[in-house]
C-alpha cells in the first residue's frame, strides 16, 4: 500500500459523516434540503504538478480546471472557489491567469487564504458546486456487465509535460491549461452507474473505480483513444492529468456525449483490472501516487 493510500485509510475513521462518502470519492456530497452541495479540494505542488519557472498564469488555470474536473465527474454546476495561496515568484501573473480561468468557466472567487513560506510552492483550491442530478454519481456503482467508457484520448498531458521540460516541439496546452468537462459531466450524470475523472492515470483511476464498485474491469488497451504515437500507448495509459471522464453505463446503453467504449465490468477477482487478459493490481505501475 502506498503512503497516500495508507494515510487516506487512516483518515476514514474520522470521516464518518455520510457526505464524506467514506473518502472513496473525489468530492463530498452534502444534502441541504432540496439541493445537494458538492465540495472538492485539490492541491498542487511545484515540481510535481507544475514545473519550476512555469508561467504562473498557467499554474492558476490548471489549479482551477483540476478542481472543476472533480465537480464535472459529479455532474455538478460550479458555484465558486476558495483559494489557498503561497506567495511565489510572480503573484501578479498568477492573479492574471486565475482571472482568465474563472472568466472562462463563469465561476466566482469567494475567498481563501494566503501564506508566505520557504521552499517549493504549494497551492490549494476548494471548489463548491450544486448537483444537477440526484443521486450524485460516485466512483462506486458499476455493476457486472456494465460497459466502461472514456470521453477522449489520454497521453496529451504527458506530451505537454515533456514539451515544457525538454522542448520537444509538441503542443504543451493539455498539460498547461487542461479542460474541465463540465457540460459532458452534467449530460452523463442521469445515466451513468459510476463516474470519475482521470487525473492520476487511466489504469490507476479505473482500479479505484473497480474497488469502489466491487467489480473488476476488463480493459482492451487497443480500444483506448490515445494522443501519442502507438509505441507509447502503455505510457499514456498510466500518465495522468488528461481529465477525461471515465464512466460506466448499463450494457447496450449509448452515452449522450462523444465517448469510447474501452472495457466491461466483470465479477470481482484477485485484481481490479484485467488489461488485455492480464490481471493488474495497484502494487504495479498503474499511475501516479503520492508517496
Amino acid at each position: 500500500m502506498s503512503r497516500e493510500a495508507a494515510f487516506i485509510a487512516a483518515l476514514r475513521g474520522l470521516a464518518t459523516h455520510p457526505a464524506a462518502r467514506g473518502l472513496a470519492d473525489d468530492c463530498a456530497v452534502l444534502d441541504l434540503g432540496s439541493e445537494t452541495l458538492v465540495v472538492t479540494h485539490d492541491a498542487m505542488a511545484e515540481g510535481i504538478h507544475f514545473l519550476p519557472g512555469q508561467d504562473p498564469a498557467d499554474v492558476a488555470w490548471k489549479l482551477v480546471a483540476s478542481n472543476l474536473s472533480d465537480l464535472a465527474a459529479k455532474g455538478a454546476e460550479p458555484l465558486g472557489v476558495m483559494l489557498g495561496y503561497q506567495f511565489g515568484v510572480d503573484d501578479a501573473r498568477f492573479v492574471e491567469g486565475l482571472g482568465e480561468a474563472l472568466a472562462h468557466y463563469g465561476v466566482p472567487l469567494l475567498g481563501g487564504d494566503t501564506i508566505g513560506a520557504a521552499g517549493a510552492q504549494v497551492l490549494g483550491l476548494t471548489a463548491l458546486g450544486r448537483a444537477t442530478h440526484r443521486p450524485v454519481p460516485a466512483r462506486g456503482g458499476a455493476q457486472i456487465g456494465d460497459a466502461l467508457w472514456i470521453t477522449g484520448p489520454v497521453g496529451a498531458a504527458m506530451l505537454g509535460f515533456e514539451a515544457l521540460g525538454g522542448s520537444t516541439g509538441a503542443d504543451s496546452t493539455a498539460f498547461r491549461r487542461p479542460s474541465a468537462l463540465l457540460a459532458e459531466g452534467q449530460a452523463l450524470a442521469p445515466a451513468v452507474s459510476a463516474m470519475m475523472d482521470v487525473s492520476d492515470g487511466l489504469l490507476l483511476d479505473a482500479s479505484r473505480m473497480a474497488r469502489a464498485s466491487g467489480v473488476t474491469f476488463a480493459i482492451d488497451s487497443a480500444a483506448v483513444p490515445i494522443a501519442v504515437p502507438e509505441m507509447r500507448r502503455a505510457d499514456a495509459l498510466r500518465w495522468g492529468e488528461d481529465y477525461q471522464l471515465l464512466f460506466t453505463l448499463t450494457a447496450g446503453a449509448q452515452p449522450s456525449v462523444t465517448a469510447f467504449r474501452i472495457g466491461v465490468a466483470t465479477a470481482s477477482g484477485a485484481a481490479p483490472i484485467i488489461l488485455d487478459g492480464r490481471p493488474l493490481d495497484e502494487e504495479g505501475n498503474l499511475g501516479y501516487e503520492h508517496g
